[in-house]
């Protein structure tokens, strides 16, 4: 259990009765994504925070590119963890990528999750027949490519276009930060991994209520993506934030703070 909690630096707060909550961040971000969301919940609920092997300051010798060569290894990670803890009816929180790694964990051990929350969600990036991912193949090709041939310089043009709110800089500059701060290595795979994804056909199996926060103005997960996996987890709830760009957690923690609480007590 000890190696567990600490290859993912797992940070226990909150009422150690209450319902647990664990939130997962993002590409190229760590738990600190969440420091203004998750104390809220602290008053009534365990609130559990981590960060993905590869990311922040979780253990890197513990990173093996095999494993975490899909999302479903984050995925198995986040059951570990949760075993660990010896929680149930866990309330998943996944920010962008880890909405998806979510609903992968759901799968893997369904008894241990009462309901998922998925901030920015998209289960592909890449545009299909039918089906609009917000990229053409080529687009993520020509990202993935920046990333490998200057990582720093993709970090710094590409943060502010997700981030978003160019009138609060800060914003963009703590997303660079973050995003130059992982090593580039694990940047880049991981970056493959998220971006060529497609989890559409794991979205019906979901069978825990769900949210779905839609932000304005999302680059990486438009609006139409939103709408996908709202109609494809049966019973989903699908609340549009006022909020723009990409990370709500860090542009709008209140609206994001009070939508979830509106769907938990729902």
């Amino acid at each position: 259990m000890v190696d567990v909690l600490e290859r993912n630096r797992v940070r226990v707060a909150g009422v150690p009765a209450g319902r647990p909550m664990l939130f997962a961040h993002g590409f190229g971000c760590d738990q600190e994504m969440w420091r203004f969301v998750a104390p809220d919940f602290e008053v009534d609920h365990k609130v559990v925070l981590f960060d993905h092997v590869g990311s922040g300051k979780s253990d890197l010798s513990a990173y093996d590119p095999e494993k975490y060569g899909s999302l479903q290894g984050y995925a198995d990670d986040v059951v570990e963890i949760c075993r660990a803890l010896d929680l149930s009816d866990v309330v998943f929180v996944g920010h962008s990528v880890s909405a998806m790694i979510g609903v992968l964990a759901y799968q893997r051990a369904p008894e241990l999750f009462g309901a998922l929350v998925m901030v920015g969600p998209s289960p592909r990036y890449v545009d299909d027949e039918g089906y609009v991912g917000g990229f053409t193949r080529s687009d993520i090709l020509g990202l993935l490519d920046a990333l490998d041939s200057n990582h720093l310089g993709w970090s710094t043009q590409m943060a502010p276009v997700i981030m978003g709110n160019p009138d609060r800089p800060e914003l963009a500059a703590e997303l660079t930060n973050s995003f130059c701060s992982t090593d580039p290595d694990i940047a880049r795979q991981f970056a493959r991994v998220t971006f060529l994804s497609d989890n559409r056909a794991d979205l019906p199996t979901v069978a825990v209520p769900t949210l779905v926060l839609q932000c304005s103005a999302d680059v990486i997960a438009p609006d139409p993506v939103g709408t996908y996996v709202h109609e494809h987890v049966p019973g989903s709830v699908l609340t549009h934030l006022a909020a723009t760009g990409h990370c709500p957690n860090l542009s709008a923690p209140e609206e994001t703070t009070a939508a979830i609480r509106a769907f938990l007590s729902g």
